[in-house]
């Protein structure tokens, strides 16, 4: 399988975090591109088996949380993600707010199937995206 991994971070925060979601991705035995949205072709990314979204959270401290204008621009420019397995994730300093709900909303408008929302308070991998790449072998199962 194949897990295309794309993210905005100004910081490297979010980099970061994408390239510890791409190990272990890679550790699981499957195939991983990790790319920042402004490189990434949409194209491309949508001929992965599962996706992954990540940005870091813009906004007013505890209000108006919100992805990256050049995520969600990315996202307009996908093809249809017709039952693709995704994710989606961001980095926050004090709140994430609904920057996550928004990601997997767009998504799903494309027809992605979201199983996965993760967070993270800095460049530490969310403890439970180990168990969503567990279960892209489940749904690769039942794919064939």
């Amino acid at each position: 399988m194949h897990v295309a991994i794309v993210y905005d971070s100004r910081t490297g925060t979010t980099r970061r975090v994408a390239e510890a979601m791409a190990e272990v991705v890679r550790a699981a035995g499957h195939a991983c591109t990790v790319q920042p949205v402004q490189q990434a072709d949409p194209t491309q990314v949508g001929r992965a088996d599962a996706l992954c979204v990540g940005s870091w959270t813009q906004g007013l401290f505890f209000f108006l949380q919100h992805p990256t204008r050049a995520t969600m621009a990315f996202l307009d420019r996908l093809g249809p993600l017709t039952g693709k397995p995704a994710a989606v994730f961001c980095t926050y300093k004090t709140s994430p707010g609904s920057l996550l709900v928004t990601l997997a909303d767009r998504l799903r408008r494309r027809g992605a199937s979201v199983t996965g929302e993760f967070r993270s308070r800095g460049p530490a991998l969310p403890s439970d995206f180990e168990q969503w790449v567990a279960s892209l072998a489940t749904a690769e199962t039942l794919a064939h």
